[in-house]
């Protein structure tokens, strides 16, 4: 695909016709698994996706934090899981109870302090919220043993909070060979802790898992839904993960070529690009191939990465793109490019059909 003549460099594309393929995709085979889905909106922070996420078949969305619960509920969803094991300041319980008087909201909570915290901060509102004790199944994280779910049950209902259930976030998945093992490890970790919880007089009726690399793996022997986010666009880690392919890329940043590295005879040719850390983000896992793919050129690799410049090492075997040349590059980690950035152009059949603001962006506590 060619870039859009309007578009200027650097800027993130999306191509809608691939986003709501994907969309849909996972809507129904998690539907055809008999489980929920509640897509985790930190990945887009974007209300016309949200929109499409829901008309899809979603039950709700999972956010990260109170501001961008609000930025989604404000544009009419109504069912907010803030998947986060919160400390409560006065500041953060007024806007959890004015949440709470327009929406079902959820709240992620991992310890007795934090649940005791949270109920004595809502006050009379306390019971209009209901939490979900976090479970570490591998990732290391926050989150606690699945035995000692029903202790942090007790003093969230002890505190006049509603217990609904147990979630747990298998990111060790984002590994080469793990998403199996962490779907397993997710199923285990569930349902000790739905038992840990049933055995304290709890009913566990919610039992949430699954990131991106596991949704499609997790059964619903043990969970009842699944919250992955990254799969509405792909990126280059679960493009190297085989967890999705180079077809089901919805997101590239558009660059230019900016210059020509001089390089010996016996060394690779080399480029630069206009699209650094402050448009890809910067995250590079250790078994990663580089900070990024260019997705129309996958033997070419981004060796280097500064705030504005990108160097990219290029296949000998093909002619160097010239000064001016555009190319489109998929970030390694969507979430965090999505992040840099108020708007987004959004194209359809190769052209510029619209452009999105990113509204929840910056929305951190």
């Amino acid at each position: 695909m060619t870039i859009p003549a309007e578009i200027d460099t650097p800027d993130i594309m999306i191509d809608v016709d691939i986003l709501e393929r994907n969309i849909a995709r996972m809507a129904e085979a998690v539907r055809a698994k008999g489980l929920a889905l509640r897509p985790h909106a930190k990945t887009h922070k974007i209300t016309e996706i949200a929109a499409r996420q829901m008309a899809a078949g979603a039950v709700g969305l999972t956010v990260a934090t109170i501001g961008e619960a609000e930025v989604f509920v404000d544009a009419g969803i109504d069912d907010m899981f803030i998947a986060y094991p919160l400390w409560i300041s006065p500041q953060k319980a007024e806007r959890l109870r004015r949440l709470a008087s327009t929406a079902k909201v959820a709240v992620g909570v991992d310890s007795a302090a934090g649940a005791s915290m949270l109920g004595s901060s809502l006050g009379q509102a306390a019971g209009s919220i209901s939490v979900l004790v976090e479970i570490d199944s591998g990732h290391h994280r926050s989150g606690v043993r699945p035995e000692a779910a029903a202790a942090v049950a007790e003093a969230a209902s002890r505190a006049g909070l509603q217990v609904a259930g147990v979630f747990t976030f298998p990111g060790h998945s984002y590994a080469p060979g793990m998403p199996l093992e962490a779907a397993a490890q997710e199923q285990q970790a569930l349902r000790e802790a739905a038992e840990s919880l049933v055995g304290a007089g709890f009913e566990a009726t919610r039992r949430s898992g699954g990131s991106t690399p596991t949704a499609l793996l997790t059964e619903g022997s043990e969970a009842t839904e699944v919250r992955p986010g990254v799969y509405v666009f792909g990126d280059a880690q679960q493009l190297e993960l085989g967890r999705c392919a180079v077809e089901d890329i919805a997101l590239t940043v558009a660059a230019t070529v900016v210059s020509h590295h001089e390089t010996p005879p016996d060394a690779p040719a080399r480029f630069i690009i206009d699209a650094g850390s402050k448009i890809l983000g910067s995250d590079r896992p250790a078994w990663a191939s580089g900070f990024g793919r260019l997705i129309d050129h996958p033997d070419a690799r981004i060796t280097a990465l500064s705030e504005h410049h990108a160097t990219v090492e290029w296949p000998d075997s093909q002619t160097l793109p010239p000064i001016g040349g555009r190319l489109r590059v998929v970030p390694n980690h969507v979430c965090l490019a999505i992040n840099l950035v108020d708007d987004v152009a959004v194209t359809s059949n190769g052209a510029l059909a619209d452009r999105w603001a990113v509204a929840a962006r910056g929305k951190n506590k």
